[in-house]
C-alpha cells in the first residue's frame, strides 16, 4: 500500500526560495498539503497553488508555530532575514529559528526537518580549503553577522534534534538568484551606483558561484520526500563567475582591483556603523567555492541552470521589474 501523501509545513514561503518551492511541491505527487506561514500577506490561489494553505504568523510566536506544525510530516524552515541590522536579524534569525526547531522536534508526526543555511556558515577565511566540502567545519565570520548567525544556528539545530527522532536536512546554498531571487541585483548594484564616477564594478578577481532558486527548491523537495539520507548538502550551479561577469551582464564597465584594495574595502565594512548592505564586501576577500558531489550522489540532485545562465536570467528579470 503506498504511503499517504505528505503534509509539509513551511516557514517563509513568500520569499525567493519559498515561492519556487511551493510551485515544485504543487507538482509533487508525494505531497498532499502545504501549510505556509509568514508575516506578509499572501494569496496562494492568486499564484495558482491549490495545495497550499496560508496563514499570517511570526516565527517569534511559539504558539503560532506549534499550530503550524500540528499534523505536519515535514517542516521546512526558510524564514530568515538576509539584509538588516544586527539586533533585528539576531532576534528574528536566531530566536525565531530556535522556536521553529523546538516546534518541529516537539511535534509528534514530524519526521524530517529541512533547514536552509548558507555557504556563509563556513565563514570567509583565507585558510578554508577550496573547494569546500561538507566536512569542513562551519566557523562563520564574526564581523559579518549573517555569516556568524548561520554558523551559530547549525549548532543550535544539532542541539535541538539531539535525542529526537527527527531527521535533519541542512542545505548550504551559495548566492541564490533567478527570476524571483534578484537580491544580487537589488543590493550590490545599488551600492555601486553611488560611486563618484557613476556605476562601475570593481573586480578583485575573486570567483563566486550562483545557484538558481528553482534548483534549490528541487533539492529541498528531494529532502522533503526523503529521497536521500539526512545530512548536510552544499548547493551551487555549475561554473564560476567574477565581478567582471556581473558587470558585463549589467552593461557596466569593470575595473580590476588589486588584492590589498579589496581587503581594505572588506575591512572598512567591518566597522560597526557601516550600513548592513556593505557588510557583504567581506565576501570579496577570499573565494568560497563549494563541492556539490554529496547532493548529486546522495539526493540525486542535478542543477538545471549554470551560473552564467542564472546571472543572465536574474539581470533580465531585474530589468523587467524596473530594478535597473
Amino acid at each position: 500500500m503506498p504511503d499517504a501523501p505528505l503534509t509539509v509545513a513551511v516557514t517563509g514561503p513568500t520569499g525567493d526560495i519559498g515561492r519556487a518551492l511551493l510551485r515544485i511541491l504543487e507538482r509533487e505527487t508525494r505531497v498532499g498539503k502545504v501549510l505556509g506561514m509568514a508575516r506578509r500577506p499572501f494569496d496562494p490561489a492568486a499564484e495558482g497553488l491549490t495545495k497550499t494553505e496560508y496563514r499570517q504568523g511570526d516565527v517569534l510566536d511559539p504558539d503560532a508555530l506549534r499550530r503550524l506544525v500540528v499534523g505536519a510530516d515535514v517542516v521546512v524552515h526558510l524564514a530568515f532575514i538576509i539584509v538588516g541590522g544586527r539586533e533585528e536579524t539576531r532576534e528574528i534569525n536566531l530566536r525565531g529559528s530556535r522556536n521553529v526547531f523546538a516546534a518541529a522536534t516537539g511535534a509528534k508526526r514530524v519526521k524530517r526537518l529541512v533547514y536552509t543555511s548558507s555557504v556563509a556558515a563556513y565563514g570567509f577565511h583565507a585558510d578554508n580549503p577550496q573547494p569546500l566540502t561538507e566536512s569542513v567545519p562551519v566557523r562563520g565570520t564574526d564581523s559579518f553577522y549573517y555569516s556568524a548567525q548561520k554558523a551559530e544556528l547549525e549548532a543550535a539545530l544539532r542541539e535541538a534534534i539531539a535525542g529526537s527522532t527527527v531527521q535533519p536536512y541542512v542545505f548550504r546554498p551559495c548566492i541564490v538568484a533567478g527570476g524571483d531571487a534578484t537580491m544580487l541585483i537589488e543590493q550590490i548594484p545599488a551600492l555601486l551606483r553611488k560611486l563618484p564616477l557613476g556605476p562601475v564594478v570593481p573586480d578583485p578577481g575573486v570567483p563566486f558561484q550562483l545557484v538558481h532558486q528553482d534548483d534549490v527548491a528541487r533539492a529541498l523537495a528531494a529532502a522533503i520526500c526523503g529521497d536521500g539520507p539526512e545530512g548536510t548538502y552544499n548547493l551551487a550551479g555549475p561554473g564560476e563567475l567574477r565581478a567582471s561577469d556581473l558587470a558585463r551582464a549589467l552593461g557596466w564597465p569593470s575595473v580590476p582591483v588589486p588584492g590589498p584594495a579589496a581587503t581594505l574595502a572588506a575591512e572598512t565594512a567591518r566597522l560597526p556603523l557601516v550600513p548592513a548592505k556593505l557588510k557583504w564586501l567581506t565576501a570579496l576577500r577570499v573565494p568560497v567555492l563549494m563541492d556539490t558531489a554529496a547532493a548529486r550522489t546522495q539526493l540525486g540532485w542535478e542543477p538545471r541552470h549554470d551560473a552564467r545562465e542564472t546571472l543572465e536570467q536574474t539581470v533580465r528579470k531585474a530589468r523587467e521589474r524596473g530594478l535597473l
